[in-house]
């Protein structure tokens, strides 16, 4: 009888112990090896510690989002930025406060695309999947700040676009080679988002920004206020894109003393360039040279003040209409081989007033030699992959 029992016990644990295999291995086969990877990631807080937005993500904007002094934020290649609606103070958008820095550094197979919720863009793609090139206002836009001089009444003062009460808005300061980072490659699409009246947000912002940051091969689409504007600062910008902007195409204000390089503006909504004059003691002015401007229905060509500092040189003006006009030539400007082509029969000193017409040669449509590089927007731009410079 003792034997039979210490049979039966070693039947009955050998069965036990199968049954825990058994188990364990369904246990094994229910479980997913590959779950799923998250590909999309709400931003609802100020980055207040260094950060990495990786490749093959999009990261949503639920605000205004600060990179606060002392930070850096790193956007990967191919990272899709995306802004959810919002106006007044809740409107959206990415600040690099004075001290922060922001290394969003595309290439060219993979921009860094910054856009709407609306948009259904996917990493990977670069046309708009949904939304047409000249819808804007749909969220608010890329600002970064700095602590280089500004000419304005103090040497750090508010951004344009930012609410009073956020301290991250100030910029400028006494540091002309101020680093802010790098920003290349990146399109900055739909933007404009409005705060109070007459107070959009920019596509991109550049405040007293200094000559240590990076930036060139910029697009900005459909921006409901300026594509480009600079106050201040001694930063440098090559080869961008502004097209179909509702304000201002490039803006210059508060003695920006840098230069655009390689550049092309296809159809503002008010003036191809306004460029204003120092509203402080300092006094430095801007080079802007090589550029194309398509002036499609913009209000005018250029808009100066009569303090005004700049140089202006190698620049091709076309798709002039009737009532285009650059308006003002200051003491401060210096310009040089302008081309540009005029409706039949018109007579240069019509478009280009006071004087300006002397800088101008008559060229037809397309015989110019002098203008942009498009070679440099090729492949990465929306502008590019959609034909709109393939008349240019």
């Amino acid at each position: 009888m003792k034997k039979l029992n210490f049979k039966f016990l070693a039947l009955l644990f050998a069965a036990f112990a199968m049954s825990l295999t058994f188990v364990a291995c369904n246990d094994d086969d229910d479980d997913d090896p590959d779950p799923e990877p998250q590909n999309e990631f709400i931003v609802s807080s100020n980055i207040s510690e260094n950060t990495t937005w990786k490749t093959g993500k999009t990261y949503i904007l639920g605000s205004r989002i600060s990179v606060l002094d002392g930070v850096t934020l790193t956007i990967q290649p191919g990272v899709i930025v995306k802004g959810q609606a919002g106006t007044g103070a809740n409107a959206t958008a990415l600040l690099i406060a004075r001290g922060g820095k922001l290394m969003a550094e595309g290439t060219a197979s993979e921009p860094i695309i910054f856009t709407s919720v609306a948009d259904e863009i996917e990493p990977g793609q670069i046309a708009s999947p949904n939304l047409d090139p000249d819808l804007n206002g749909l969220w608010g836009g890329l600002l970064v700040l700095g602590k280089a001089p500004i000419s304005a009444d103090a040497e750090a003062v508010q951004i344009e676009g930012i609410p009073p009460s956020d301290p991250n808005g100030l910029y400028g300061g006494t540091q002309p080679d101020d680093n802010s980072g790098v920003i290349r490659y990146i399109s900055i699409r739909h933007g404009g988002a409005n705060i109070g009246e007459g107070n959009e947000i920019n596509g991109l912002t550049l405040g007293g920004v200094g000559s240590q940051t990076v930036i060139e091969n910029i697009e900005i689409v459909s921006n409901q206020d300026d594509g480009i504007e600079w106050f201040g600062g001694t930063v440098n910008v090559y080869n961008a894109i502004v097209w179909n902007t509702g304000d201002d195409a490039v803006d210059t204000d508060q003695s920006w003393a840098g230069t655009l390089d390689n550049f092309v503006v296809v159809n503002p909504g008010d003036e191809c360039f306004e460029l204003d004059g120092p509203e402080g003691t300092m006094e430095a002015g801007q080079l802007i040279k090589n550029g194309t401007v398509y002036a499609g229905d913009a209000e005018g060509l250029a808009d100066l003040d009569d303090n005004s500092i700049v140089e202006m040189m190698n620049i091709y003006f076309f798709g002039i209409a009737e009532g285009q006009d650059f308006d003002l030539n200051p003491a401060g400007l210096v310009a040089a081989d302008f081309q540009a082509t005029l409706p039949d029969g018109a007579a240069v000193a019509d478009y280009f007033k006071d004087g300006t017409d002397a800088y101008v040669t008559l060229v037809a449509e397309a015989q110019n030699t002098v203008g942009a590089d498009l070679t440099k927007f090729q492949g990465w731009s929306w502008a590019s992959v959609s034909g709109a410079l393939n008349n240019f």
